[in-house]
């Protein structure tokens, strides 16, 4: 199964997060099947980017996002709904 899910970057209490879609059953720092956006947690505020046409994409083939992974996407699909 696929899962949507974050990968760690990053150094040292400097994380950097992309957000993939990967095999459920692989480690998180092994190679992902797509990159679908990134999250900088360090940026006040908090930088989230996500292509959701990908999203979408891999959500209608099944797969699972993480509970983490599905509230970055509510936050910025409020966000731009309140931009728009």
């Amino acid at each position: 199964m696929i899962s949507i899910r974050l990968m760690r970057l990053g150094t040292k209490k400097r994380p950097f997060y992309r957000i993939i879609a990967i095999d459920s059953r692989k480690p998180r720092e092994s190679k992902a099947k797509d990159i679908i956006g990134y999250y900088d947690p360090l940026k006040e505020p908090p930088e989230i980017k996500v292509d959701f046409d990908r999203a979408r994409f891999w959500l209608e083939k099944g797969a699972q996002a993480s509970k983490t992974v599905q509230s970055l996407l509510n936050k910025v699909s409020k966000a731009e709904k309140l931009s728009n």
